[in-house]
């Protein structure tokens, strides 16, 4: 079974808020999902997207791969980051 990490849309019309998940690459795109490993709020930049990095790593490790969205919004979360 391939799996992949992308979003799947929630909210209202013209008010989007999207939840990462974990699915089978058959599954609809707001269809059925694994799980829920974090959310994207494009709308609210307090918690624009926020996302479990554990489980993203179990999944990656495991062999999920990641949709273009999901993996440019990894890379702008990277890079906003402060460097220690």
């Amino acid at each position: 079974m391939a799996v992949h990490i992308r979003l799947t849309r929630r909210g209202a019309k013209k008010h989007p808020q999207y939840r990462i998940v974990v699915t089978d690459h058959h599954a609809r795109r707001d269809g059925r999902f694994i799980e829920n490993i974090g959310i994207y709020d494009p709308a609210d930049s307090t918690r624009a997207f926020i996302v479990d990095h554990e489980r993203l790593e179990y999944w990656t490790r495991n062999g999920a791969q990641l949709s273009d969205t999901v993996a440019e919004l990894l890379k702008k979360q990277a890079a906003a980051q402060p460097k220690a």
